[in-house]
């Protein structure tokens, strides 16, 4: 069973897994981020988050800001929940 790690913007963190054991539907990565997905490549892994995340005002998840740290968006604050995942869990 492949795992990814689903990070609340409280900083919690949860082992989380496809339903079907292989890969997430749209369907699971929008309900992780309460919204449409934005993909971001962090070299080996992706971070899903809401699309429209800070438009709509959501709060600052520092973990996941911090996972940031020397990929092309360093400098940039993650909003909302995230889900990070190996890029195989994304179709």
């Amino acid at each position: 069973m492949r795992q990814a790690n689903f990070i609340h913007v409280t900083g919690e963190t949860l082992n989380v897994a496809p339903m079907n054991d292989e890969d997430f539907t749209l369907g699971e990565l929008q309900d992780f981020v309460s919204g449409y997905i934005e993909v971001l490549d962090l070299g080996d892994q992706y971070m899903v988050l809401n699309e429209e995340g800070k438009l709509i005002g959501l709060p600052v998840n520092d973990k996941a800001t911090e996972m940031l740290k020397g990929t092309a968006y360093e400098g940039d604050t993650i909003v909302g929940d995230v889900l990070v995942c190996g890029k195989e869990m994304v179709r």
